[in-house]
């Protein structure tokens, strides 16, 4: 790996500033910890919430129960995008710092509250601190490792976030099971949120530089795509660019599904009178599953190309739904978990490592805005889509119908996608010219 002398975004004169996973291992490693936090605070909420809407605040309504997930997911949405945007005008630390300190009254709020109200607007909250945390971590990844390894990157990435989202569901499942489903589980997430600020604040350096740096090592593509405007970029990430197309889509119908297992899972397994430990368990598996996979999905996606690792997660996503659905008893929805963890892991890391492979890195940033921006809106349409079917179909058909919208997602990204992985592109590119010529 060359190292390059650049100017420093302090302007405190010449750095070395170096791309590659073990050139900035410590800040890597830090960045990856950081994320744990970011994850754990929302897996507080992934066992005990739907079962406090309907044990302490008597809501019966699927729809009304799901509306946490609702505000959570706009937020989280919208704030991805300003998320991306800041990073590339700001720099992404102070945007990392920011998301910490909107995200510290979550805990509070929750425990205390003495209406639905609080709740939703707590969830408010945590859709910012979310979008905001978890889109500096990956993007500050995506800036230290260069071109070479994002599978990894997003795979350890992922791996730390939704493996702590894991513990963390599992953790709140279990202390709420031995005292109360309020306020014992929500200690942790004071510990949580308090140990991000810090790190943060204290620990974590900035990287914008580092994409500045990658971008100058491109300068034949920095003249045609340099600082395209947002609104360009919502066109290219969302619609015009085939493969960007693609991973939006499939990135939503991801957490449309995610949506309704946050939601619905915790209710569905309590209908069949699973006790709420045994909820946490299974609340764990799929996340536990997802996140200890995705460091070997993400590097395979180094080797064996994007696009199929993506068609086939959504297929394998599918599956798992349609068993948990159509099956009864602890281990087959075990087993359904795994499957749907196994195929989260193949989409996730390989989704986030496709759109770096497309968007040049001068607007890198407010691409993976834009994607996740469509990403985490699946979350709100999946809350909504879900909660209505629920009430009119029931619990089981409801989840089999988000199964279907999964299934579909994965064959429109065969039909529609291009590969992306630098060097299987060129590949396909160069098969593609001498077959026209």
């Amino acid at each position: 790996m060359k190292i390059h002398r650049v100017q420093t975004d302090a302007g405190q004169g010449d750095s070395m500033v170096r791309l590659g996973l073990k050139e900035n291992l410590s800040q890597f490693s830090l960045l990856v910890l950081v994320n744990a936090f970011v994850g754990a605070t929302v897996g507080l909420e992934r066992t005990v919430l739907p079962l406090i809407a309907k044990q302490d605040f008597g809501l019966a309504s699927k729809t009304v129960i799901l509306s946490f997930i609702i505000s959570f997911g706009i937020i989280k949405a919208l704030s991805n995008l300003l998320a991306g945007r800041l990073s590339d005008k700001a720099g992404r630390k102070p945007v990392l710092i920011l998301g910490w300190l909107i995200g510290i009254p979550v805990p509070f709020l929750v425990m205390w509250a003495p209406n639905w109200g609080w709740v939703v607007f707590a969830n408010c909250l945590l859709g910012i601190n979310q979008g905001l945390c978890w889109s500096t971590t990956v993007i500050m990844k995506i800036d230290l490792v260069g071109p070479a390894r994002r599978g990894l990157a997003m795979g350890l990435n992922e791996f730390a976030g939704y493996l702590a989202v894991a513990l963390s569901a599992f953790a709140t499942g279990y202390i709420a099971s031995v005292h109360a489903l309020r306020p014992q589980p929500f200690y942790l997430g004071i510990a949580f949120v308090l140990s991000g600020t810090i790190l943060s604040a204290f620990s974590v350096k900035e990287t914008h530089r580092h994409a500045h740096h990658e971008a100058s090592l491109a300068k034949a593509t920095a003249e045609k795509f340099e600082q395209p405007s947002l609104r360009k970029i919502l066109l290219i990430a969302s619609w015009r660019d085939r493969a960007l197309f693609s991973c939006s889509q499939a990135g939503m119908i991801n957490n449309l599904n995610d949506g309704m297992a946050w939601g619905l899972f915790p209710l569905f397994f309590a209908s069949a009178g699973l006790t709420v430990e045994k909820i946490g368990i299974l609340a764990a598996v799929y996340p536990a599953t997802w996140g200890l996979l995705q460091v070997w999905t993400g590097t395979l996606s180094d080797r064996v190309g994007r696009k199929w690792m993506i068609v086939g997660g959504m297929w394998v996503q599918a599956v798992g739904i349609w068993m948990i659905a159509a099956a009864h008893g602890f281990i087959p929805w075990v087993l359904g978990a795994v499957l749907l963890g196994a195929g989260t892991a193949m989409v996730y890391p390989t989704l986030l490592a496709a759109v770096s492979d497309v968007a040049h890195p001068q607007w890198r940033a407010s691409a993976v805005g834009v994607y996740r921006l469509w990403r985490d809106g699946g979350y709100a349409l999946g809350a909504v889509l879900s909660g209505i079917l629920a009430d009119f179909l029931g619990l089981a058909l409801a989840i089999a119908v988000v199964g279907a919208i999964t299934f579909l997602s994965g064959a429109i990204t065969a039909i529609i996608m291009y590969e992306t992985l630098p060097p299987r592109r060129a590949i396909t590119e160069r098969t593609t010219t001498e077959r026209t010529t």
